[in-house]
Protein backbone atom coordinates (compact mmCIF):
# COMPACT_ATOMS: atom_id res chain seq x y z
CA UNK A 1 0.00 0.00 0.00
CA UNK A 2 1.29 3.46 -0.91
CA UNK A 3 1.20 5.56 2.24
CA UNK A 4 3.17 8.77 1.64
CA UNK A 5 1.61 11.15 -0.89
CA UNK A 6 2.80 14.57 -1.99
CA UNK A 7 0.08 16.92 -3.20
CA UNK A 8 0.67 19.95 -5.44
CA UNK A 9 -2.09 22.56 -5.63
CA UNK A 10 -4.63 23.04 -2.85
CA UNK A 11 -7.13 25.36 -4.51
CA UNK A 12 -10.89 24.93 -4.94
CA UNK A 13 -10.52 21.35 -6.14
CA UNK A 14 -7.22 20.32 -4.62
CA UNK A 15 -7.98 21.23 -1.01
CA UNK A 16 -11.01 18.92 -0.58
CA UNK A 17 -9.26 16.17 -2.53
CA UNK A 18 -6.24 16.38 -0.22
CA UNK A 19 -8.57 16.38 2.78
CA UNK A 20 -10.13 13.12 1.59
CA UNK A 21 -6.70 11.53 1.31
CA UNK A 22 -6.01 12.48 4.92
CA UNK A 23 -9.35 11.01 5.99
CA UNK A 24 -8.43 7.78 4.17
CA UNK A 25 -5.30 7.47 6.33
CA UNK A 26 -2.56 8.45 3.90
CA UNK A 27 0.47 10.40 5.06
CA UNK A 28 0.29 13.69 3.17
CA UNK A 29 2.64 16.56 2.40
CA UNK A 30 1.16 19.50 0.50
CA UNK A 31 2.37 22.56 -1.38
CA UNK A 32 0.50 25.49 -2.85
CA UNK A 33 1.76 28.66 -4.52
CA UNK A 34 -0.34 30.68 -2.05
CA UNK A 35 0.74 29.17 1.24
CA UNK A 36 -2.29 30.33 3.22
CA UNK A 37 -4.44 27.83 1.33
CA UNK A 38 -2.55 24.95 2.98
CA UNK A 39 -3.37 25.98 6.56
CA UNK A 40 -6.64 24.02 6.96
CA UNK A 41 -4.84 20.89 5.72
CA UNK A 42 -1.94 21.51 8.10
CA UNK A 43 -4.48 21.82 10.93
CA UNK A 44 -5.92 18.45 9.84
CA UNK A 45 -2.51 16.74 10.01
CA UNK A 46 -0.80 17.31 6.66
CA UNK A 47 2.81 18.33 6.35
CA UNK A 48 3.46 21.53 4.39
CA UNK A 49 6.43 21.97 2.04
CA UNK A 50 8.00 25.36 1.39
CA UNK A 51 8.79 24.43 -2.23
CA UNK A 52 7.30 21.96 -4.73
CA UNK A 53 10.28 19.60 -4.53
CA UNK A 54 9.60 19.19 -0.82
CA UNK A 55 6.43 17.19 -1.44
CA UNK A 56 8.40 14.67 -3.52
CA UNK A 57 11.04 13.85 -0.91
CA UNK A 58 10.23 10.41 0.44
CA UNK A 59 6.90 10.26 -1.39
CA UNK A 60 5.59 7.07 -2.96
CA UNK A 61 3.30 9.13 -5.19
CA UNK A 62 2.86 12.80 -6.06
CA UNK A 63 -0.52 14.16 -7.15
CA UNK A 64 -0.73 17.46 -9.02
CA UNK A 65 -3.92 19.50 -9.20
CA UNK A 66 -2.55 22.60 -10.89
CA UNK A 67 -4.11 25.13 -13.24
CA UNK A 68 -2.77 24.26 -16.70
CA UNK A 69 -0.12 22.48 -18.73
CA UNK A 70 2.63 25.10 -18.52
CA UNK A 71 2.25 25.29 -14.74
CA UNK A 72 2.43 21.49 -14.42
CA UNK A 73 5.56 21.43 -16.60
CA UNK A 74 7.17 24.21 -14.57
CA UNK A 75 6.45 22.62 -11.20
CA UNK A 76 7.42 19.07 -12.20
CA UNK A 77 10.56 19.78 -14.20
CA UNK A 78 11.77 23.31 -13.50
CA UNK A 79 11.12 23.40 -9.77
CA UNK A 80 12.68 20.08 -8.85
CA UNK A 81 9.79 17.67 -8.29
CA UNK A 82 10.88 15.13 -10.91
CA UNK A 83 14.48 15.21 -9.69
CA UNK A 84 13.43 14.71 -6.06
CA UNK A 85 11.34 11.61 -6.78
CA UNK A 86 12.90 8.22 -6.11
CA UNK A 87 12.91 5.62 -8.91
CA UNK A 88 9.71 3.62 -8.71
CA UNK A 89 7.64 6.56 -7.49
CA UNK A 90 4.47 7.58 -9.31
CA UNK A 91 3.20 10.94 -10.55
CA UNK A 92 -0.60 11.25 -10.83
CA UNK A 93 -1.41 14.42 -12.73
CA UNK A 94 -5.07 15.29 -12.13
CA UNK A 95 -4.98 18.67 -13.84
CA UNK A 96 -6.65 19.20 -17.22
CA UNK A 97 -3.84 19.70 -19.75
CA UNK A 98 -3.29 18.92 -23.45
CA UNK A 99 -2.89 15.22 -24.30
CA UNK A 100 0.41 15.95 -26.04
CA UNK A 101 1.76 17.56 -22.87
CA UNK A 102 0.71 14.55 -20.80
CA UNK A 103 2.51 12.21 -23.21
CA UNK A 104 5.64 14.38 -23.02
CA UNK A 105 5.59 14.32 -19.21
CA UNK A 106 5.14 10.55 -19.17
CA UNK A 107 8.13 10.06 -21.46
CA UNK A 108 10.39 12.37 -19.47
CA UNK A 109 9.48 10.71 -16.17
CA UNK A 110 9.93 7.23 -17.63
CA UNK A 111 13.59 8.08 -18.29
CA UNK A 112 13.95 8.73 -14.56
CA UNK A 113 12.29 5.44 -13.64
CA UNK A 114 9.15 7.23 -12.42
CA UNK A 115 5.63 6.17 -13.41
CA UNK A 116 2.99 8.60 -14.66
CA UNK A 117 -0.78 8.73 -14.95
CA UNK A 118 -2.71 11.56 -16.54
CA UNK A 119 -5.89 11.38 -14.50
CA UNK A 120 -8.09 14.48 -14.88
CA UNK A 121 -11.39 14.63 -13.07
CA UNK A 122 -15.00 15.69 -13.47
CA UNK A 123 -17.52 16.43 -10.75
CA UNK A 124 -16.60 19.93 -9.64
CA UNK A 125 -16.04 21.13 -6.11
CA UNK A 126 -18.98 19.11 -4.83
CA UNK A 127 -17.54 15.87 -6.20
CA UNK A 128 -14.12 16.78 -4.81
CA UNK A 129 -15.57 17.33 -1.34
CA UNK A 130 -17.73 14.20 -1.39
CA UNK A 131 -15.05 11.94 -2.86
CA UNK A 132 -17.23 11.12 -5.85
CA UNK A 133 -15.15 12.50 -8.72
CA UNK A 134 -15.15 10.77 -12.10
CA UNK A 135 -11.46 10.07 -12.75
CA UNK A 136 -10.21 9.32 -16.28
CA UNK A 137 -6.77 7.73 -16.18
CA UNK A 138 -4.28 7.33 -19.00
CA UNK A 139 -0.98 5.49 -18.65
CA UNK A 140 0.36 2.01 -18.08
CA UNK A 141 -2.18 -0.39 -16.61
CA UNK A 142 0.28 -1.47 -13.91
CA UNK A 143 0.64 2.15 -12.77
CA UNK A 144 -3.14 2.47 -12.66
CA UNK A 145 -3.35 -0.63 -10.47
CA UNK A 146 -0.67 0.81 -8.18
CA UNK A 147 -2.70 4.00 -7.86
CA UNK A 148 -6.09 2.33 -7.41
CA UNK A 149 -6.25 2.66 -3.62
CA UNK A 150 -5.29 6.34 -3.79
CA UNK A 151 -7.83 7.08 -6.49
CA UNK A 152 -10.60 5.25 -4.62
CA UNK A 153 -10.29 7.86 -1.86
CA UNK A 154 -11.12 10.55 -4.44
CA UNK A 155 -13.85 9.00 -6.57
CA UNK A 156 -14.52 6.46 -9.30
CA UNK A 157 -11.49 5.81 -11.51
CA UNK A 158 -11.46 4.23 -14.96
CA UNK A 159 -8.38 3.31 -16.98
CA UNK A 160 -9.07 4.63 -20.50
CA UNK A 161 -5.84 3.89 -22.37
CA UNK A 162 -2.16 4.83 -22.69
CA UNK A 163 -0.49 8.12 -21.80
CA UNK A 164 -2.60 11.07 -22.92
CA UNK A 165 -5.84 9.07 -23.04
CA UNK A 166 -7.03 10.48 -19.72
CA UNK A 167 -6.75 13.98 -21.12
CA UNK A 168 -8.65 12.95 -24.26
CA UNK A 169 -11.41 11.60 -22.02
CA UNK A 170 -11.50 14.93 -20.16
CA UNK A 171 -11.75 16.75 -23.51
CA UNK A 172 -14.72 14.52 -24.34
CA UNK A 173 -16.28 15.33 -20.97
CA UNK A 174 -15.83 19.08 -21.38
CA UNK A 175 -17.25 19.11 -24.90
CA UNK A 176 -20.39 17.33 -23.66
CA UNK A 177 -20.64 19.56 -20.57
CA UNK A 178 -20.31 22.80 -22.54
CA UNK A 179 -22.80 21.82 -25.22
CA UNK A 180 -25.29 20.54 -22.63
CA UNK A 181 -25.04 23.76 -20.60
CA UNK A 182 -25.95 25.61 -23.78
CA UNK A 183 -28.85 23.25 -24.49
CA UNK A 184 -30.25 23.59 -20.95
CA UNK A 185 -29.97 27.38 -21.05
CA UNK A 186 -31.68 27.63 -24.45
CA UNK A 187 -34.42 25.20 -23.46
CA UNK A 188 -35.26 27.02 -20.21
CA UNK A 189 -35.25 30.37 -22.01
CA UNK A 190 -37.64 28.94 -24.60
CA UNK A 191 -39.97 27.84 -21.81
CA UNK A 192 -39.83 31.28 -20.20
CA UNK A 193 -40.35 33.13 -23.48
CA UNK A 194 -43.51 31.12 -24.21
CA UNK A 195 -45.04 31.73 -20.80
CA UNK A 196 -44.25 28.43 -19.05
CA UNK A 197 -42.67 28.25 -15.59
CA UNK A 198 -39.02 27.27 -16.25
CA UNK A 199 -38.64 25.70 -12.79
CA UNK A 200 -41.73 23.55 -13.39
CA UNK A 201 -40.53 22.63 -16.88
CA UNK A 202 -37.21 21.51 -15.43
CA UNK A 203 -39.06 19.34 -12.93
CA UNK A 204 -41.41 17.97 -15.61
CA UNK A 205 -38.61 16.72 -17.89
CA UNK A 206 -36.64 15.17 -15.05
CA UNK A 207 -36.42 11.43 -15.66
CA UNK A 208 -36.96 11.75 -19.41
CA UNK A 209 -34.41 11.63 -22.19
CA UNK A 210 -33.42 15.27 -21.58
CA UNK A 211 -32.51 14.64 -17.95
CA UNK A 212 -28.88 15.03 -16.93
CA UNK A 213 -26.73 16.22 -14.06
CA UNK A 214 -26.33 19.46 -16.01
CA UNK A 215 -30.12 19.92 -16.08
CA UNK A 216 -30.32 19.14 -12.37
CA UNK A 217 -27.43 21.22 -11.01
CA UNK A 218 -26.81 23.89 -13.62
CA UNK A 219 -30.49 24.23 -14.49
CA UNK A 220 -31.13 24.99 -10.83
CA UNK A 221 -28.27 27.50 -10.84
CA UNK A 222 -29.76 29.25 -13.87
CA UNK A 223 -33.23 29.47 -12.33
CA UNK A 224 -31.79 30.71 -9.03
CA UNK A 225 -29.33 32.92 -10.96
CA UNK A 226 -26.45 31.62 -8.83
CA UNK A 227 -23.28 32.07 -10.86
CA UNK A 228 -20.69 31.84 -8.09
CA UNK A 229 -18.23 29.10 -9.21
CA UNK A 230 -18.06 25.95 -9.21
CA UNK A 231 -16.34 25.67 -12.48
CA UNK A 232 -15.24 29.12 -13.70
CA UNK A 233 -15.65 30.09 -17.33
CA UNK A 234 -11.91 30.68 -17.77
CA UNK A 235 -11.31 26.99 -17.01
CA UNK A 236 -14.13 25.89 -19.32
CA UNK A 237 -12.55 27.98 -22.09
CA UNK A 238 -9.14 26.45 -21.45
CA UNK A 239 -10.60 22.97 -21.78
CA UNK A 240 -12.58 23.80 -24.92
CA UNK A 241 -9.46 25.21 -26.55
CA UNK A 242 -7.59 22.03 -25.60
CA UNK A 243 -10.36 19.89 -27.09
CA UNK A 244 -10.42 21.87 -30.34
CA UNK A 245 -6.63 21.69 -30.61
CA UNK A 246 -6.75 17.91 -30.11
CA UNK A 247 -9.47 17.67 -32.76
CA UNK A 248 -7.36 19.71 -35.19
CA UNK A 249 -4.41 17.38 -34.57
CA UNK A 250 -6.69 14.49 -35.55
CA UNK A 251 -8.10 16.35 -38.61
CA UNK A 252 -11.52 16.28 -36.96
CA UNK A 253 -14.14 19.03 -37.22
CA UNK A 254 -16.19 19.82 -34.10
CA UNK A 255 -18.62 22.49 -35.37
CA UNK A 256 -21.01 22.45 -32.40
CA UNK A 257 -18.10 22.76 -29.97
CA UNK A 258 -16.74 25.67 -32.00
CA UNK A 259 -20.08 27.49 -31.81
CA UNK A 260 -20.47 26.99 -28.06
CA UNK A 261 -16.88 28.16 -27.54
CA UNK A 262 -17.73 31.46 -29.24
CA UNK A 263 -20.61 32.00 -26.80
CA UNK A 264 -18.37 31.33 -23.81
CA UNK A 265 -15.74 33.61 -25.33
CA UNK A 266 -18.25 36.47 -25.61
CA UNK A 267 -19.13 36.10 -21.92
CA UNK A 268 -15.46 35.93 -20.95
CA UNK A 269 -14.75 39.08 -23.00
CA UNK A 270 -17.58 40.83 -21.14
CA UNK A 271 -15.80 40.21 -17.83
CA UNK A 272 -17.29 36.86 -16.86
CA UNK A 273 -14.06 34.89 -16.61
CA UNK A 274 -14.67 33.97 -12.95
CA UNK A 275 -18.42 33.30 -13.32
CA UNK A 276 -19.62 29.71 -13.05
CA UNK A 277 -19.94 28.14 -16.50
CA UNK A 278 -23.72 27.94 -16.02
CA UNK A 279 -23.59 31.73 -16.52
CA UNK A 280 -23.58 31.04 -20.26
CA UNK A 281 -27.26 31.84 -19.71
CA UNK A 282 -26.28 35.51 -19.37
CA UNK A 283 -24.84 35.62 -22.88
CA UNK A 284 -27.98 34.01 -24.31
CA UNK A 285 -30.11 36.53 -22.42
CA UNK A 286 -27.98 39.34 -23.81
CA UNK A 287 -28.82 38.11 -27.31
CA UNK A 288 -32.56 38.03 -26.46
CA UNK A 289 -32.94 40.96 -24.05
CA UNK A 290 -36.72 40.65 -23.64
CA UNK A 291 -36.42 37.21 -21.95
CA UNK A 292 -34.98 36.49 -18.48
CA UNK A 293 -35.10 33.46 -16.20
CA UNK A 294 -36.49 34.35 -12.81
CA UNK A 295 -36.84 37.74 -11.22
CA UNK A 296 -34.12 37.52 -8.56
CA UNK A 297 -30.78 39.30 -8.62
CA UNK A 298 -27.71 37.69 -10.14
CA UNK A 299 -25.34 36.08 -7.60
CA UNK A 300 -21.86 36.75 -8.98
CA UNK A 301 -18.34 36.15 -7.64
Amino acid sequence: MTTHIGFLGTGLMGAPMAANLLKAGFILTVWNRTGAKTRPLADAGAGVADAPAGVAEGADAVISMLENGPVVTEVLFDRGVADALAPGALVIDMASIPPSTARDHAGRLEKKGVGHLDAPVSGGTRGAAEGTLAIMAGGALEDFERAREILQALGRATHVGPAGAGQLAKCTNQVIVAITIGAVAEGLLLAAAGGADPAAVREAITGGFADSRILQEHGRRMIERDFVPGGPIRMQMKDLNTALDAAADASLALPITSMIKELFQALLDAGGNEFDHSALLLELERQSPTVRLGDGPDKLP
